[in-house]
């Protein structure tokens, strides 16, 4: 089976000799659209973007016996629902929709935080025992260990015995940190402060796994540890962040006594509301000292 290299050079050859012989000259007159029965438009040799939620709040299907019932399934889900078939198979804009989206997510996770966006917010950056992002990806457990160098400046960096810490982490999705970390950072921040609750120094965790939250709880003496983390992206949406949050975190505990929020994104929690909900959260973790599912909310 030929690879994706090879490929992707036998397509540019091809349309370098077709551009040559003039089969490929794009018309001037073409508009760039997606009709509604599924086929795509060039204009100038470009598709159109296939990514937009406007394109894929689009219906392909050829018949339909209600089309308002499925325009109403189509406002609620982001499942591929109403995009029909050529015979057995995909049709040529789903197929290229599903390769856009593929491509997205895989973006998502070889990509790094923007180092402007940390500067911005005021974090400082340490890094796991993971050395590259494919360490990162392929070995866990060295994104949920720091070592001995990066503890000590942890220690000589940060407030000390906080109530909460609060610190950003990559995980699998830089890119869901760089969409919604200016906003819900400082939501979560200010609510806690509105609360009267003592927070020590947020930081950046560079090839960081959820339990390595557990190293910096018993490192930095917290109470409460919780973490903005990417999340694995996926098909629908390369931009969801998540907050896991455990009470007097130790490393080896059970993954029982972390809280979670998830779906942190503009099409599910916004990042704002998310901030105001978790400033809530930590203080009834607080009060109750419980946190996962001994916390009965």
């Amino acid at each position: 089976m030929m690879d994706e290299k090879l490929i992707a050079q036998i397509t540019a050859e091809v349309l370098r000799q077709l551009t040559q012989n003039g089969s490929a000259a794009p018309s001037a007159a073409a508009p760039s659209v997606c009709v509604p029965d599924g086929r795509l438009v060039c204009e100038d040799g470009m598709l159109p973007d296939l990514t937009t939620a406007r394109s894929k709040a689009e219906i392909t299907l050829s018949h339909m016996v209600n089309r308002d019932m499925m325009e109403q399934m189509k406002r609620k889900t982001p499942a591929r629902i109403g995009i029909g078939s050529a015979g057995p198979r995909l049709r040529t804009r789903t197929y290229l929709t599903l390769r856009a989206d593929h491509a997205g997510a895989r973006d998502a996770v070889f990509r790094d935080v923007d180092a402007d966006l940390l500067r911005e917010m005021g974090l400082f950056t340490v890094q796991t025992l993971c050395t590259s992002r494919n360490e990162h990806l392929t070995r866990p457990d060295l994104g949920r260990q720091l070592s001995e160098d990066t503890k000590r400046e942890l220690r000589s960096k940060c407030q000390l015995n906080p109530q909460v810490q609060i610190y950003v982490a990559d995980g699998l999705s830089s890119q869901a940190v760089d969409v919604n970390l200016r906003d819900i950072l400082p939501a979560l921040m200010d609510g806690l402060q509105d609360y009267g609750i003592a927070t020590g120094t947020p930081f950046f965790l560079r090839f960081g796994r959820v339990p390595a939250m557990d190293v910096i709880s018993e490192t930095l003496g917290a109470e409460v540890t919780c973490v903005l983390l990417g999340e694995r992206p996926g098909l629908a949406t390369a931009n969801s962040m998540s907050a896991y949050i455990a009470y007097k975190a130790t490393v080896g505990m059970p993954e029982a006594r972390r809280t979670v929020v998830s779906n942190i994104h503009s099409g599910g929690i916004p990042a704002v509301e998310a901030g105001a909900h978790l400033a809530g959260l930590l203080k009834t973790i607080l009060e109750r000292k419980q946190s996962g599912v001994d916390l009965q909310l």
